[in-house]
C-alpha cells in the first residue's frame, strides 16, 4: 500500500505526526514503513491512498503517455506481443481477470484491441463491448497496460532483476536504442536532460523576440544514442597480404563516450579514455586501437602510468578491465552492427 500524507512537525519534541485516514491506516499495521520525498510530478495529487503499482514510473502521466504511444508500442514488438503478455503469467501483478471495472464476470479471457494497445476481458464483456465504441475507462486501462508492458520490456531487455524499479534514464536509453527517443514529450525529455521547464507564453511578443529552441526530444535522442556502427569486411585487401601494413582503428565518438563513463576504479566521473599499454598491442610509438580503452579518472590514470604492475595488482589487469567495458558496451548497444544512428543521414 502507498499513500501521500501531510506531515505535522513538532520541533520541540523532534517528532512528526501523520493523519493517514481510514483508507491508508492499514499502511501502519505491518511494522516499519518506507518514507520518501514526494516526486515533483506527484505534487499536484491529493493526500490519501495511492493505487498500488509495480513500477513507480506508472504514477508519472508523461511517462505513461510516451510509453503508450503508437510508435513506442510498435518499436517494442507491437500489439500482438502486448496481447501475449497480458494473458501470460508474467503480468500476474496486474491480475488475471476481466479488466472491465476489475470484475471477473465469466470464465475464460480474451483480448480487445484498442488502438495500438489492448485490454483483457472475459467472454461476456468481450461479446458486449466488441461492437461498441470504447469507453474512456477502457482507453485509460489500455494506456496503462501498454505502459506497464513497456516498463517490463525495458526491465527484461537490460536483464534487470525481478522487482527492479525502472528509472527515467533507463527508459531514455531503451528509447534511443529503439530509435524512438525523439518521440518523447518535450516536458519529459527536458527532465531527462535536466533542463528547466519552458515558461508558458503570455501576452504579445514581437517576432524578433521569439527564440526558437530545438525540441528537447531531438536533443535527447542525439545525446543518448551515441552508437558506434561496425562494418564487417571479411575480405579486406590487407587480409590477402603476407605482411600487411597495420592500420590503427580510430573513433572519436567512441572514445568520447568512454570518457563520459564512471571511472572503473573509484566510480567518479572519468577524465580520460585510457588506451591499454603493454601486452604487445599497438605499433611502434603508437597507441592501441580506440576500441581498447577504459574509463579512468585523472588520479587513477596517473597511478596506472606511474606503476603499471602495482596498479594491476590492486585493481585487476588492463585486459580484465577492458573485457568488463566491452561486455557492457555490447550489452547496452553502444556498439552495434547495421544499426541506424539517430541524427545521421543515410
Amino acid at each position: 500500500m502507498r499513500a501521500i500524507l501531510m506531515p505535522f512537525r513538532v520541533e520541540q519534541l523532534g517528532t512528526v505526526l501523520l493523519k493517514p485516514g481510514s483508507e491508508a491506516m492499514p499502511l501502519f499495521q505491518s511494522g516499519r514503513v518506507l518514507i520518501s520525498t514526494l516526486p515533483e510530478f506527484m505534487q499536484s495529487l491529493p493526500s490519501g491512498r495511492l493505487v498500488d503499482v509495480a513500477q513507480p514510473l506508472m504514477d508519472d502521466p508523461d511517462v505513461v503517455m510516451f510509453l503508450s504511444s503508437d510508435e513506442v508500442i510498435s518499436a517494442a514488438g507491437g500489439r500482438d506481443a502486448l496481447a501475449n503478455w497480458l494473458t501470460s503469467p508474467q503480468q500476474r501483478h496486474i491480475g488475471t481477470g476481466c479488466q472491465n471495472n476489475g470484475l471477473d464476470h465469466s470464465h475464460g479471457q480474451t483480448i480487445l484491441n484498442i488502438g495500438k494497445s489492448a485490454v483483457r476481458l472475459c467472454y461476456q464483456c468481450d461479446n458486449r463491448l466488441r461492437e461498441q465504441e470504447s469507453s474512456p475507462a477502457l482507453e485509460t486501462m489500455a494506456r496503462k497496460n501498454a505502459a506497464e508492458w513497456l516498463l517490463y520490456r525495458v526491465q527484461t531487455g537490460f536483464q534487470m532483476p525481478e522487482g527492479h524499479h525502472v528509472t527515467l534514464p533507463e527508459v531514455a536509453l531503451w528509447a534511443a536504442m529503439k530509435n524512438v527517443a525523439d518521440k518523447m514529450p518535450d516536458s519529459l525529455a527536458r527532465r531527462v536532460l535536466k533542463l528547466p521547464a519552458l515558461p508558458a507564453p503570455h501576452g504579445t511578443m514581437r517576432e524578433s523576440d521569439i527564440r526558437h529552441e530545438p525540441a528537447a526530444a531531438v536533443e535527447l535522442a542525439e545525446k543518448v544514442a551515441q552508437v558506434v556502427e561496425l562494418a564487417i569486411d571479411p575480405e579486406t585487401p590487407e587480409s590477402f597480404m603476407k605482411r600487411p601494413k597495420r592500420r590503427r582503428w580510430t573513433n572519436e565518438k567512441y572514445t568520447r563516450w568512454v570518457k563520459q563513463q564512471p571511472c572503473l576504479c573509484c566510480g567518479r566521473q572519468a577524465d580520460d579514455p585510457h588506451h591499454l599499454i603493454g601486452y604487445g598491442l599497438g605499433g611502434m610509438a603508437t597507441k592501441t586501437h580506440d576500441l581498447f580503452v577504459i574509463p579512468l579518472c585523472r588520479a587513477h590514470h596517473d597511478e596506472l602510468h606511474a606503476d603499471v604492475g602495482a596498479f594491476e595488482e590492486k585493481y585487476g589487469t588492463q585486459p580484465e578491465l577492458l573485457l568488463r567495458v566491452l561486455d557492457r558496451v555490447l550489452a547496452i548497444g553502444v556498439i552495434a552492427t547495421g544499426k541506424k544512428i539517430l541524427g545521421e543521414k543515410n
